[in-house]
């Protein structure tokens, strides 16, 4: 496969200024499990700094762009770049949120958020002193000694935060960080994560199926359309002021405005998802 990245149309830039580099290509990629065709001809570029949320019905290949993009899926055809390199094999510049908890169950929360320098050979004491300021950074100093059983659901989750960002990944990639918590925890673990991405700006691809969030969280979001053989059918920039508190943004005008002309382009293919399962 050619290493070669071809250039994709540019991200308009809200700001007018001029546009960041591209972090993440996804060049005329196509995934394919055997004869079923997951996903094809997906072209999509993510700038450095830009939240990204892709919306879609459900098997419309979200979580296999993800993991394409992670390097645990190869495509069929095409090719994914991050910073200009081609992906091959897993990445080591990517966090990775997942839906479910991903913590080791045997290990307490400080040791589950030094897992990613443990696996770089980070010393001992550089990655303990890490550890500890992510910690305090997520609001859970004091938790350290802490097991995940131990834990609430929210509480998991700045673990799991802490243990993505800990490492400074160029890309961060969300799988439905928090479909599973309740609604109020939910909007606060939200916040959190705006809060702390705020702070210093990674490339974000997040997949959701709640249009809501992906248009209180991102800088844009983009449709997927019904699989199989899924393809990219529009993109919307998301023209909403940051920062942003996700319960009090969904009472803008704009806020609306933009959910249902997302939403009138989204509901046709939830639908054709729906009859053909």
């Amino acid at each position: 496969m050619s290493a070669t990245v071809r250039k994709l149309a540019p991200v308009p830039n809200a700001d007018n200024g001029p546009a960041p580099p591209s972090m993440v290509t996804i060049d005329r990629v196509t995934m394919a499990f055997g004869s079923f065709v997951a996903v094809e001809n997906v072209d999509l570029e993510v700038r450095d700094g830009e939240f990204l949320a892709i919306v879609g019905p459900t098997g419309c290949g979200k979580s296999t762009i993800l993991n394409a993009i992670a390097g645990l899926l190869k495509p069929a055809s095409g090719q994914v770049a991050i910073d200009g390199k081609p992906v091959s094999g897993v990445q080591n510049d990517i966090g990775y949120l997942f839906q479910q908890d991903a913590l080791l169950p045997w290990k307490t929360a400080i040791e589950n958020v030094e897992l990613g320098l443990l696996f770089r050979q980070v010393p001992a004491g550089e990655r303990r002193a890490k550890a500890l300021a992510w910690m305090e950074k997520v609001g859970l100093k004091g938790f350290e000694a802490r097991y995940p059983h131990q834990l609430s659901g929210g509480q998991r989750k700045r673990v799991q935060m802490a243990q993505a960002l800990i490492t400074e990944p160029k890309v961060i990639l969300m799988d439905e960080p928090f479909s599973a918590l309740d609604i109020h925890t939910r909007h606060l673990m939200q916040n959190e994560l705006l809060r702390l991405w705020q702070e210093d700006r990674r490339a974000v691809v997040m997949i959701t199926h709640d249009l809501e969030e992906a248009i209180a969280l991102g800088d844009r979001v983009v449709v997927l359309a019904a699989g199989p053989k899924s393809r990219i059918i529009e993109s919307f920039p998301v023209d909403l002021a940051r920062p942003r508190n996700v319960a009090e943004i969904k009472l803008d005008p704009r806020f609306m405005d933009l959910y249902r002309d997302i939403w009138a382009s989204l509901r046709g293919e939830v639908e054709k998802s729906y009859a053909r399962h």
